[in-house]
């Protein structure tokens, strides 16, 4: 009997259903594991054991509770689009058959929906996250609300993520293998010099800084760094194009740079991280949409 799938999220149903369809009932098929290949793209590359005989373990007191998304490969045989995770631990419980819904999508779509359904695990690394939403971004050409769309996020939540690519790649390895927290990793982003972030990194890694020491930390630096370039600055630059550097941050979301000359003219820095943010910052200072 025809069963609604529920349990696929707003992205995957976003992917198998074009802008101009209704959600319809999916039917789920119990198809033989022995004609089921697994992706050999698929983007997820290890599958813990631990996990996947937890899994596999629930699978036996409780059957396979949501189906995997398969495509046929023309041969007879299916390949995964979804739920390889689920797959192998059916396999290790011994089952000879999955509840599957199969569909008929091309290659992009299907490595696009494994890419997807990945990202809205929960096992991920806040790194790992990053990267499949620029994988996302550059291979599929989305923008980051779209991104946020498909994965069942908030844009804020996928550019904060996005941002910790900025960190030194030294940094970005310490967060992958846990060494660095989320939070720490958030934290340092406010420092600018490269081998400072480092330094307090491997402190971090030591555990000789709690998430809110590093945030006093950089708080005390920033503060340092300004009363820096206040001094070599002319008095009269240090209210006004300092007060503006901050309020323009704070509205836009981003760092903002004022430098001024002694004769008071002067240039406007605004970063931005993609072609996408850099159309945000374009909306917001000319009121069109780009």
């Amino acid at each position: 009997m025809a069963k609604r799938n529920s349990g696929l999220g707003r992205g995957l149903d976003s992917l198998f259903l074009s802008s101009e369809q209704q959600i319809s009932d999916a039917s789920a098929s119990s198809i033989k594991l022995s004609d089921i290949d697994v992706d050999p793209g698929q983007p997820r590359k290890t599958f813990e054991n631990q996990s996947l005989e937890q899994l596999s373990q629930s699978i036996i007191e409780h059957g396979v509770l949501q189906p995997i998304v398969l495509m046929p490969n023309g041969i007879g045989r299916y390949t995964i689009i979804a739920g390889e995770r689920r797959f192998r631990a059916a396999r290790m419980a011994g089952l000879t058959e999955i509840p599957a819904i199969v569909k008929d999508v091309s290659t992009q779509s299907a490595k696009e929906i494994a890419l997807i359904e990945n990202l809205q695990r929960k096992d991920l690394n806040v790194i790992e996250e990053a990267l499949g939403y620029q994988q996302l971004m550059e291979k599929y050409d989305m923008t980051q609300e779209k991104v946020a769309e498909r994965v069942g996020k908030s844009r804020p939540a996928v550019a904060n993520a996005l941002r910790l690519l900025n960190l030194p790649e030294t940094v970005i390895d310490m967060v992958k293998t846990g060494d660095v927290t989320a939070g720490h990793a958030r934290a340092l982003l406010k420092l600018e010099d490269e081998s400072e972030i480092i330094d307090i990194a491997r402190k971090i890694q030591k555990g000789r800084y709690s998430v809110r020491d590093v945030e006093k930390i950089t708080a005390k630096k920033k503060e340092e760094v300004k009363e820096v370039k206040m001094k070599d600055e002319p008095v009269w630059s240090n209210s006004f194009f300092k007060e503006m550097e901050l309020a323009l941050a704070t509205e836009l979301g981003r760092k903002v740079k004022v430098t001024v000359t002694d004769k008071g003219n002067g240039t406007l820095e605004l970063a931005f991280l993609s072609k996408e943010d850099l159309a945000d910052i374009g909306a917001k200072l000319t009121g069109n949409k780009w």
